[in-house]
This record gives C-alpha cells, structure tokens and sequence, in this order.
C-alpha cells in the first residue's frame, strides 16, 4: 500500500513524497525504514515520476511486497539533495517519529544523484542510519571518517559514464582505510543503471534489515 503526500512545515522546504507500508501494516508494531533519494531524472512536482526507479518501481509495476516502511521525498526541478540537507534531516525525523519506525533500524539510500545525496546526509547526521546503501553516486572522500562507523553497501557498474565507478572505489578505499566496513557490489558490463541490479537484489534487502544502529 502506498500514498503520495506532502510534508508541511513552516520551516522546512516542504517535500511531495511517497510512503509505502507493508502488507497487513500494524500501527502497534515497529518497523524498519528504508529511507529513498532519486536521481537527478525524478526531480520535479510528480511523484509518479519520482517512484520511476527503485523499491517503488516494482511495487507499482509487479505488486511486490516489502517487510518494510519506504519513504521517498521528491527533490524540485534544477535542484539537487544537498540543497536540502536540513530540510532532509527534519522530514526524516518527521518520518520516524509519526509512523512505527524502529529507529535501530533506518536505512539509508539513493541512486545517482540520489546516491550522492546519500553520502551527503549520512555525513551530516551518521547517528541516524543503520546502514547506508549508495547506488552508482559520488561521494566526499575527505569526509570519509563521519560514515567509517556505518555498515556501507554500494552498487556500481563498471562501464558507467555517468559517474565513474572511481567514486565508489575512492569512496570504498577511503572508508575501510579508516576502520570502516563497507563493500561494493561491482555490476559487469552495466553502464549508469546499477540500480535495476541493486533494488533486485534479494541479498541487498536481507544485508539491510540485518543491520542494527551503533552508538558513535
């Protein structure tokens, strides 16, 4: 099941969005969020555009079911994540404290832009995430450290001309030089779509919502 809405804040950029609830959704109980940044493809006021790619895509397209909440707030036209990265960390909060969110368990991920944006706000709030999943995005090598404590899962594909997969070799390398735990999924032969092979990828799902948020 799931709706568009619109978050309103007297603050904050207010962000269209789409919430997903899992089958037989239990107000009582707690669940695990999957936190979801589009590309720089889905900007704009349509959220059916925004749900293009990613865990909403086989929703809509295939009826799929996820054991899991999924929220995906919508970045406006000729913006990008980091414009909104106070803006992003309010409206999460907004999410984890209005639904049954298990805040040990909040994911965070993204795709292209969406997977820059991921690198972005982790370093600005890590305490929040249990695990981060950047697809094909590039990420802040310098700034590696504020992420080093967090499970890390990337995708890329190796024929990307988009953004290279250097990114998220610097990005691997940088992590792990510092302690950290992160590992990447290199797509053969795949261009810039690495996302069709991470939000297919039924391991990617099981290694997320395995993973419990560290105190840092």
């Amino acid at each position: 099941m799931y709706t568009k809405k619109q978050w309103k804040s007297d603050k904050y950029f207010n962000f269209g969005y789409v919430e997903y609830l899992p089958k037989d959704f239990d107000k009582n109980k707690k669940y695990p969020l999957v936190f979801f940044l589009h590309g720089a493809g889905e900007r704009g006021d349509d959220l059916d555009i925004a749900m293009r790619h990613g865990y909403m895509k086989y929703v809509r397209e295939e009826g799929r079911e996820y054991p899991f909440i999924f929220v995906a707030p919508q970045c406006p036209k000729k913006k990008y994540w980091g414009c909104y990265t106070e803006s992003l960390i309010a409206f999460l909060e907004y999410i984890t404290d209005s639904l049954p969110i298990d805040k040990d368990r909040v994911y965070l991920t993204g795709l292209s832009m969406g997977g820059t944006g991921t690198w972005m706000l982790a370093m600005a709030c890590p305490e929040k995430f249990a695990a981060l999943m950047p697809v094909c995005g590039s990420g802040i090598c310098w700034y590696a450290e504020a992420v080093k404590d967090i499970p890390i899962l990337m995708y890329h594909g190796d024929c990307d001309p988009t953004i290279p997969i250097s990114e998220s070799i610097t990005m691997l390398s940088k992590v792990n030089g510092m302690g950290g735990n992160a590992k990447i999924n290199i797509c053969y032969g795949v261009d810039h779509c690495s996302w069709n092979n991470a939000y297919t990828d039924e391991k990617a799902i099981e290694w997320l919502l395995s993973q419990k948020r560290q105190a840092l």
